[in-house]
């Protein structure tokens, strides 16, 4: 429920060039396209300039001033960052890959590095990637920060145990809420999917191409859902990783989460159980899940090194629930506390995968801006507290802990907007990738939207738990991939299931880091790069 970001160190050099330099291709998805476009219309050059990091040492990064109010566009203007890796091979050019991490909140200029490293040679030489920040995120200006350390440990419990306890985590989300307010007033109005949508068409002009490649993952699927609807005819290829259900924006998608983290939390005690010679916390999942929450408890009482109460506890364990690479990590912090009352791993294990720093504060406060505007919000606590209590009595494992990072939307101070109907039949075809576990998105929101897009096809990682699936180490997801983006051919299925083709999940993770696969590690290397709550 946070965003990791992975900083760029911008070294200034000069590197001028047009991307449009080479022609965009023309033909539809479906089939190969051989055809050259006409030339765009010549438009102001960005200005791109190095930005290489050791990682990503062909990364460029420009700007791009857009109208904060895209209906006033000689009003006033805000500052989009963006970032590019350009396609070596111009003779077969297909044009801008945009590329989206999610969130809303989620930083995007390295994953145009990781997505241009990830792919086949010579698929990646034939796009140029571009990452953004959109609007209030990271380097593009302003960037937004409602309430520096809002997260800071410790945390009143999430579990309104008493009046008190309820009372005090209102005090919180009221005060984010209205820091927000006073600092960014008006801005507000602005902050919302259809604006960094409408962002998004202006980076194409500015790119200087008649249409858009798009890539996105979580959050970044309803994203270039909603650019589609809006701009079908400027779309050539897209891929949709981890699908965000779009008839529930946003409460009742949150709602939804909470049973699927369960369902994760409980898969991770059942490995540790397969485990029991590593970690030594029993070979009973339901008895290992008893020992977490007896740990939850004790923490609550007692916070770990001043640092990790009930829940920072939950902020350290939920990123499991999107990434099982995490859980040897996790793993070894659990039987650590309980089998040694070391707090020093649990603790660890916090600062690198649950504390929120500057960049979390600022995706957060994206976060919070996007959804409390995108959509309609219950404005009664009552129908809060209720649903929730309801929800933390079939999973307890993260239902609190949700409620409150999404409940400022209770108290926010702009008016809701109406979430458009991304159904399309005038796209080419899409692609779309789910795991049938998957938690931050449950499978259920990408048959839902595989219906609305007409032409999409499906590709499912049967039995697999992680979010974002794609350039992770699956090979057979993978080669979907490539050949999409290659030739713009997708899978047709047969017969009455959603799925046009399905792959096997990746084996689990090995008990202990050094035993790490070059998969896992691919893992480790994007799940550093999403947005961590959509």
């Amino acid at each position: 429920m946070k965003t990791r970001t992975v900083a760029l160190l911008g070294a200034v050099a000069a590197a001028a060039g047009l991307l449009s330099a080479g022609p965009s291709a023309a033909g539809t998805s479906g089939t190969a396209d051989t055809r050259r476009a006409p030339a765009p219309q010549a438009r102001p050059a960005l200005k791109w300039t190095d930005c290489a990091t050791k990682k990503y040492p062909a990364l460029q990064c420009a700007s791009l001033r857009v109208p904060l109010d895209h209906d006033r566009p000689d009003g006033r203007k805000i500052t989009l960052a963006l970032s590019r890796v350009r396609g070596t091979d111009r003779a077969h050019h297909q044009g801008p890959l945009l590329v989206n991490p999610g969130g809303p909140g989620g930083s995007g200029r390295a994953l145009a590095g990781f997505v241009a490293g990830a792919l086949p040679r010579k698929v990646a030489a034939q796009y140029d990637v571009i990452g953004f920040d959109p609007r209030g995120v990271g380097a593009s200006r302003p960037a937004v920060d409602c309430r520096p350390g809002h997260f800071d440990p410790v945390r009143p419990d999430p579990v309104p145990v008493g009046k008190g306890v309820e009372q005090a985590n209102l005090d919180r989300v009221r005060a984010f809420a209205k820091a927000c307010e006073t600092k960014y007033g008006p801005l507000l109005q602005h902050l919302d999917t259809v604006s960094a949508a409408r962002d998004m068409d202006l980076i194409r002009q500015a790119l200087g191409a008649r249409r858009i490649n798009y890539f996105g993952y979580s959050y970044g699927t309803y994203l270039g859902a909603v650019y589609a609807k809006l701009h079908p005819k400027r779309v050539r290829r897209a891929v949709l990783d981890s699908v965000v259900d779009p008839t529930g924006v946003w409460y009742r998608d949150n709602l939804d989460q909470n049973l699927a983290f369960d369902d994760r939390h409980k898969a991770f005690a059942a490995w540790v159980a397969r485990h029991d010679k590593t970690y030594g916390l029993g070979t009973d999942p339901s008895l290992v899940e008893g020992k977490w929450y007896a740990m939850r408890e004790a923490l609550a009482e007692r916070p770990a090194d001043g640092k990790v109460g009930a829940g920072e506890l939950e902020d350290t364990f939920i990123p499991g629930g999107y990434f099982n690479g995490y859980w040897p990590q996790l793993a070894e912090a659990f039987a650590a506390y309980v089998n040694e009352n070391e707090t020093g791993p649990l603790v660890e294990a916090y600062e690198s995968l649950g504390a929120v720093d500057a960049a979390g504060d600022n995706g957060y406060a994206v976060y919070a801006a996007v959804e409390c505007r995108d959509a309609p919000w219950p404005r009664s606590w009552n129908t809060w507290r209720a649903d929730n209590w309801r929800s933390h009595a079939k999973a307890p494992f993260m239902s609190w802990n949700n409620a409150w990072y999404n409940a400022p939307c209770a108290f926010w101070p702009t008016a809701h907007l109406t979430p458009p109907d991304v159904t399309n039949a005038q796209l080419p075809p899409v692609l779309l990738f789910q795991a049938t576990d998957d938690a931050a998105t449950p499978y259920e929101g990408a048959v839902t939207l595989h219906r609305k897009l007409r032409r999409s096809s499906l590709v499912v990682e049967v039995g697999g738990g992680n979010h974002g699936v794609t350039l992770s180490g699956n090979a057979c997801l993978d080669r979907y991939l490539a050949d999409y983006l290659a030739t713009g051919k997708v899978p047709r299925g047969r017969g009455h299931t959603p799925a046009d083709a399905t792959c096997e999940a990746l084996p689990e993770p090995k008990p202990t880091p050094e035993k790490r696969t070059s998969d896992s590690r691919k893992g480790l290397t994007l799940h550093g790069l999403l947005g961590r709550h959509r």
